[in-house]
């Protein structure tokens, strides 16, 4: 597959170029989301602390980042456990910076959702935030993480609905449900909805914040697009709901 033909390809690319050079973003980030992870989207330090509680304190753990990015958010769960860390990721240049700045016990490969294949029964946790929305057959992919997951692992999924996925009912009735389904996965659901509400709120005004030294480094177009990601919050949480939702996904086999 082409990967110029792939969602956002040439956005993402740019955005990791951005992200190696602005100070300005990686203030926001800190200040927005509690940590630096080059988010781009909604997972703070909070959401990505509720995953350590399920990686396995021992010497012989691994856990896999669905779209890695370039590493950060896998480095941050290195130091606080004893984790051998794999990431995958479509954009070359993310890859390459996470290859430079995680060497020991960790494992970056460029690669696709659907395509990538890893071995079976290979590793502890796996992790998706914001990247599922990328598979271009969901129930066929939620077959390749279940292979790929020790027989006691856990998938840790960060789901958004009502941008790129169209909004469904609720929690229960989402893709990725029908899909966990298809492959006889059990999940357990947490809403946080209006948690991810209250964090666009705080991301619109760590913008706003750093404005002048994005511009300073020329970067107002990163500026813009993060005002423009939080437009979502000019309405009331009522309103704000019926249109997006978000929650966390705890996946056995």
């Amino acid at each position: 597959m082409n990967k110029k033909e792939l969602l956002f390809y040439d956005d993402y690319e740019a955005f990791y170029t951005m992200t190696k050079e602005s100070n300005a973003f990686q203030s926001f980030c800190k200040d927005a989301f509690g940590e630096d992870f080059s988010q781009d989207g909604f997972s703070n330090k909070e959401q990505i602390d509720m995953i350590l509680k399920y990686i396995p304190q021992n010497d012989d753990v691994h856990i896999l980042d669905i779209g890695c990015g370039n590493g950060k958010m896998l480095g941050y769960l290195q130091e606080r456990t004893r984790a051998h860390i794999y990431g995958f990721d479509y954009s070359e240049t993310a890859i390459t910076t996470a290859k430079t700045l995680f060497c020991k016990n960790a494992e970056f490969r460029e690669g696709i959702i659907g395509e990538i294949e890893y071995p079976k029964e290979k590793f502890d946790v796996i992790i998706s935030m914001d990247t599922l929305y990328f598979a271009a057959d969901m129930t066929a992919f939620m077959a390749q993480v279940r292979n790929w997951l020790k027989k006691d692992g856990v998938f840790f999924v960060g789901y958004q609905e009502g941008d790129v996925i169209p909004k469904t009912s609720n929690a229960h009735t989402t893709m990725l449900v029908k899909a966990l389904q298809e492959n006889n996965m059990t999940y357990e659901v947490t809403d946080i909805t209006k948690q991810t509400y209250k964090l666009l709120k705080k991301k619109r005004e760590s913008a706003i914040k750093y404005r002048t030294l994005f511009e300073d480094e020329g970067y107002s177009q990163w500026f813009d697009m993060l005002i423009g990601q939080t437009e979502y919050i000019n309405v009331p949480f009522e309103q704000f709901k019926e249109k997006m939702a978000r929650y966390i996904y705890v996946i056995k086999k």
